[in-house]
């Protein structure tokens, strides 16, 4: 592989994405950066798993002491809330159906709210990758994705999926499915392993999807016969070297390395960061503005929860990176 200067500036994106994490932990006040460009615009954290949605879904979805653990149960909550990925949405079909769950569902019920909903302007999707609507012969995308979330639990997927041998066998039945494509079926795999459900290894299996292959083409200028895939291993693999050698630090998220998940989406949070970042730098997509602002919460962070099996210690501590260890991320970039 042959570097440009944008894979330095991975390394200490992921650092500063990763330190402002733990700031808002600790309980510190805003600013939880010095760089214009994450005060400015949108990124998601380093690690998938911390994000609000994530949080949400493990907490709230998969986690909760009064939900049911079982196979059927996990998957249907799991995957009704990632078809929309939005808690707002979620929260709103609790509000009017109560506890959701397999044994007690009516589609029909869930269909009406959200065409309840839809009708009174509110957004059912998030804007985080496009959810393409499967065919099942109904007028509205939503009523589609219920339909083939009904389809799934028929043909028994949920105990399927629960035998498959890893992420990669996880996907591929997935795949079968109208609608979901290479990248979503990835997206829900990984989604499912957060449960109690499956237990694969993620450092197994990866897809890139588009963001991620545009951040990669800016961080290299030839990948030779490697596959995207192929990059993001190799970038995972050599994570500790490669932040020794663009000189900055890093806090793993209480002992867990970057996985090629969160390797996958940082090179797609790269993408965007270089449009300012490094404007010479056209990538696949030729973007060069940033669309999503970043709009500060007051609110604390709660703390974070993770699944039990990956023994993490959240207990909040207090990141070891000061305001004067911050380190420049790119060309004229800081206030």
């Amino acid at each position: 592989m042959d570097p440009t200067p944008v894979f330095e500036t991975f390394w200490r994106f992921a650092a500063e994405r990763q330190a402002i994490y733990f700031r808002r932990l600790a309980g510190e006040p805003a600013p939880w950066t010095v760089d214009s460009v994450l005060l400015t615009y949108r990124f998601t954290n380093a690690y998938r798993a911390s994000d609000r949605v994530s949080q949400f879904l493990i907490r709230d979805v998969q986690y909760r002491e009064d939900r049911q653990q079982t196979p059927d149960e996990l998957f249907f909550r799991t995957l009704l809330f990632k078809i929309f990925n939005k808690v707002e949405t979620w929260a709103a079909l609790e509000r009017e159906l109560g506890p959701l769950s397999y044994s007690r569902t009516d589609f029909n019920a869930i269909i009406k709210v959200l065409d309840h909903n839809m009708a009174r302007g509110k957004r059912l999707y998030s804007a985080a990758y496009i959810m393409p609507a499967p065919v099942f012969g109904h007028r509205r995308k939503h009523a589609n994705h219920l339909a083939l979330l009904k389809a799934m639990m028929d043909d028994g997927l949920p105990d399927r999926i629960r035998q498959a041998s890893g992420l990669s066998g996880v996907y591929d039945l997935l795949r079968r499915y109208s609608g979901i494509g290479p990248f979503l079926a990835f997206q829900y795999a990984i989604d499912l392993n957060y449960s109690e459900l499956l237990n694969h290894d993620e450092g197994s299996f990866v897809v890139a999807g588009p963001g991620a292959l545009d951040g990669i083409s800016k961080c290299f200028y030839s990948i030779g016969r490697l596959t995207a895939e192929d990059v993001i291993h190799q970038v995972c693999d050599q994570q500790e070297s490669a932040f020794e050698r663009a000189g900055t630090s890093f806090q793993s998220l209480f002992g867990r390395r970057l996985q090629p998940i969160d390797c996958q989406n940082l090179f797609c949070e790269i993408s965007k960061y270089a449009r300012v970042a490094h404007p010479d730098v056209a990538g696949l997509t030729g973007r060069t503005r940033i669309k999503q602002i970043y709009r500060p919460s007051t609110e604390p962070l709660p703390s974070p929860v993770f699944p039990p099996r990956w023994n993490l210690k959240a207990d909040m501590p207090a990141s070891d990176l000061q305001p004067s260890q911050q380190l420049r991320l790119g060309k004229g970039l800081f206030a």
